[in-house]
């Protein structure tokens, strides 16, 4: 129970597959613009994620491995995941249309979501059980749906910063490492506010130099 409660946490807040893996950066950046279309659109990822693992742990444990066909892993997952995607598009499209217009383009664009694949593919390599696997899978899930929610004001740009002048001499403003460093700019407080500035900080960074 303790180590599944770890791995539970450690996919949502440690290594979440948006702020920590950089995986999944599209619909992110996409989506993210409104609390609502953000949380649509995380449900609909839990949903793929938890699903997509479960089975294909199913299919690299019953099938692949007893075949010897472990080479056509990828193959397999991208198949799954597809499916998995196009069931969820038609639910949603039947279910809510005003949120399947929100989604747009985002919502078929889950297939080509590396976190999706990225979930399915490291439960086979840390060789998480059944389990372990599914609520690897949850926490993932969630993690991204927190990621979308937390940051939407750093979308729409409706926070004003000052950004940091001390970043825009040369040579430090054409640097990577700036650009890394300034989510630093929300501690010690972690609080939405602050994550929400720094990460505005960036999109300013980005956008004047």
């Amino acid at each position: 129970m303790v180590s599944l409660l770890l791995i539970l946490i450690s996919a949502v807040f440690v290594n979440n597959f948006v702020l920590a893996r950089f995986l999944g950066i599209c619909p992110f950046l996409g989506v993210s613009k409104k609390v609502e279309t953000a949380i649509g659109m995380g449900m609909a990822v839990i949903f793929v994620m938890s699903v997509a693992s479960v089975v294909t742990w199913f299919i690299q444990y019953f099938i692949l491995i007893p075949f010897g066909i472990e080479y056509l892993q990828t193959i397999a997952f991208i198949l799954v995941i597809a499916s998995l995607v196009q069931l969820v598009e038609m639910i949603i499209q039947k279910t809510s249309p005003v949120l399947y217009q929100s989604l747009g383009i985002f919502l078929p664009l889950i297939t080509t979501n590396c976190a999706v694949l990225g979930v399915a593919v490291l439960s086979i390599q840390k060789s998480y059980s059944f389990l372990e696997a599914v609520v690897f899978a949850l926490g993932a899930g969630l993690g991204f749906t927190l990621a979308m929610v937390l940051l939407p004001d750093c979308a729409n740009g409706s926070i004003s910063v000052r950004f940091p002048t001390a970043f825009a001499a040369p040579p430090l403003r054409w640097s990577p490492l700036v650009c890394c460093l300034l989510p630093l700019w929300a501690l010690p407080d972690w609080s939405k506010d602050n994550v929400t500035r720094s990460c505005r900080l960036q999109s300013e960074y980005l956008y004047i130099f």
